[in-house]
């Protein structure tokens, strides 16, 4: 699935169809450079799933956690320095959860990203983005 993004809340929408098919225990990874939308992606999914919710980057939280129908857990890996940094942020004991993970800056810690993640790769296009989700569910 492929999304042309023009503006912030067409990049929130993508996240918000996305969201349509998620179900607890689904890995959702971002990629993409600095800038390009990935929380604003992740704004968009947590719209829909948990409604009332406010979304800020976890830049410097490392973690958010969102209630809703489901609950969401949205890290960013950007100042992750190593597996220990990784390790004690409760990031594993989190993904064993029946909870929806957002990640962003998964180029960071492949290892770490689940075999059957959806995969988000944002791109700067002309003057806008793309938006590629490559997964089973969509």
């Amino acid at each position: 699935m492929v999304f042309i993004s023009n503006s912030t809340k067409e990049t929130e929408n993508a996240g918000a169809e996305l969201a349509k098919k998620l179900k607890p225990g689904d890995f959702v990874a971002l990629y993409g450079d600095l800038g390009v939308g990935k929380t604003a992606f992740v704004r968009g999914a947590v719209s829909v799933l948990c409604e009332h919710e406010n979304v800020c980057s976890p830049t410097y939280a490392i973690v958010n956690r969102y209630e809703g129908d489901l609950t969401i857990y949205h890290f960013d890996l950007y100042r992750i320095t190593d597996e220990d940094d990784l390790y004690s942020t409760g990031y594993y004991d989190m993904t064993e959860e029946d909870a929806v993970i957002f990640c962003e800056w998964c180029e960071k810690f492949p290892q770490a990203i689940p075999d059957n993640a959806i995969k988000v790769m944002i791109t700067r296009y002309e003057d806008g983005r793309r938006i590629e989700i490559a997964d089973t569910c969509a």
